[in-house]
């Protein structure tokens, strides 16, 4: 079933403001869910909304935070979340970062007592709208097993680079450096299909299919699936950005990161504060002339557009552009939803006792 945007933004933005967000956050909360869901990435879109309010109802997000700068150099933060949404608190990083960056070259900042941010191209994209080249990366529930392991240590941990360019939209490297996001399991289950093999293993470590499995002790793998095709370098990427979100702002990291599911309770005594991310942003100018950088993008952009394939049918996608296609397409014809997240959503309207959602224009 199709969902007209403003719609759907209208009915999040009320979720959030019923929750006791400001209007302001409530707006920016729905802005960073309802980009995802244009994108195509229904998986962190409202699909996710219910669990926000099950975090809430559990009182593990504050929805009044005072979000704050506990730590600063001229070039460097780190931001305190008071545990607010991460779909608030990254972007008021981002624009210390922006910021930053403005007046010295770049600015990075790093997060602690977070939740979960949305899609980490949200962020990113801030900075391209002032010439910059954005950074943004998160850990998240240790639902990933390290190579050679069957013990869940680390998140799906997405990180995104993206790069403005000139007259092409910018370059978007958005991905998580597990070998699926947990997001496509919840689709998966949420659609009654199995996913594909080399996603997730049992609790003997073996391959299986069955989305539902990370609740029989099942973990989700890293990218590259197994050591034969290079999972240690999806252990390695996932690392990273543990380390810069979760050991260096003072946020939890590995297996203390707490879960976004509100069933399982975070672990007790953790050596940090809630959930981490990072974030930067570098003038493009601080290294050559913007309009030279993005010629050059548009050229580079050019040439791989351009490049032979092996089926004469297909084309080399740049990253960024399966999204930007499907934004286009949705402003003008709706976001698809699957029956079970309208349901969840509508179940919000009766719990909030809010205008239920209406399907098609």
């Amino acid at each position: 079933m199709l969902i007209p945007e403003l719609a759907l933004r209208i009915f999040t933005q009320n979720i959030f403001t019923a929750m006791g967000c400001s209007q302001a956050h409530a707006v920016l909360a729905a802005d960073v869910l309802l980009k995802s869901d244009l994108r195509g990435i229904d998986s962190h879109g409202v699909a996710r909304l219910s669990g926000y309010v099950r975090l809430w109802e559990k009182q593990r997000i504050n929805t009044n935070p005072d979000i704050k700068i506990v730590h600063e150099t001229a070039t460097t933060a780190t931001v305190d979340g008071d545990a607010g949404l991460g779909l608030v608190v990254a972007p008021f990083a981002m624009q210390i970062a922006i910021e930053k960056a403005e007046k010295y070259g770049s600015g990075w900042v790093s997060v602690r007592n977070s939740n979960h941010f949305g899609i980490a191209g949200y962020h990113a994209l801030m900075a391209v709208e002032k010439d910059m080249i954005g950074f943004a990366m998160t850990n998240a529930s240790p639902l990933v097993a390290p190579t050679f392991s069957n013990e869940r240590l680390l998140g799906t941990n997405p990180m995104c680079y993206a790069f403005p360019a000139g007259k092409y939209p910018p370059v978007i490297v958005d991905m998580a450096t597990s070998a699926a996001a947990n997001g496509k399991l919840e689709i998966a289950q949420r659609s009654g299909k199995q996913v594909p093999e080399g996603w997730i293993q049992d609790k003997q470590g073996n391959y299986i299919t069955d989305p539902h499995a990370l609740k029989a002790g099942g973990a989700l793998l890293p990218l590259g699936s197994d050591r034969e095709h290079g999972s240690h370098k999806g252990f390695g990427l996932s690392a990273t950005v543990d380390i810069l979100s979760g050991v260096l702002s003072g946020a939890n990291y590995g297996p203390w990161v707490p879960p976004f599911v509100a069933f399982l309770e975070p672990p007790v005594n953790p050596p940090g504060k809630g959930l981490g991310h990072f974030v930067g942003a570098m003038r493009v100018d601080g290294f050559r002339p913007a309009d030279e950088f993005k010629a050059d993008m548009d050229n580079w952009i050019s040439r791989f557009k351009s490049a032979t394939t092996i089926d004469p049918a297909q084309k080399v996608i740049i990253p960024g552009e399966p999204e930007l296609e499907a934004e286009t397409d949705r402003i003008k014809n709706g976001i698809p939803l699957v029956d079970a997240v309208a349901n969840d959503l509508n179940e919000l309207a009766v719990k909030f006792k809010i205008e239920p959602l209406s399907f098609g224009f």
